[in-house]
């Protein structure tokens, strides 16, 4: 789970032409450009940070099974920093077992 409201968790193919094609489709479906809500609240400059980190969620589960995690061949968990500058993040991992 994300710590946060700007940064989300998710599964893909963890390759460099990938990820960055991640976040230009969120910045174009979510543009920082945009005039928001939360804008004109704030003057933060982030509201396209939590809007897009909202589309993706803060969190992920994925099944273990003999104590490993059940993923694809080239799958991978990631979180995505949807913020306008760096962040310390906290991400809390919960394990539940039989």
């Amino acid at each position: 789970f994300n710590i946060g409201s700007t940064g989300a968790v998710g599964t893909i193919e963890f390759e460099p032409g990938l990820c960055s094609d991640l976040k230009e489709v969120y910045d174009r479906l979510i543009p920082p450009s945009q005039e928001y809500g939360h804008e004109r609240a704030w003057h933060d400059g982030n509201a396209h940070s939590h809007l897009q980190a909202t589309t993706l969620g803060p969190s992920l589960t994925v099944p273990l099974r003999n104590g490993r995690l059940v993923l694809g061949t080239w799958q991978q968990i990631f979180h995505l920093e949807c913020d306008i500058k760096p962040r310390d993040r906290t991400v809390l991992v919960t394990l539940i077992g039989e």
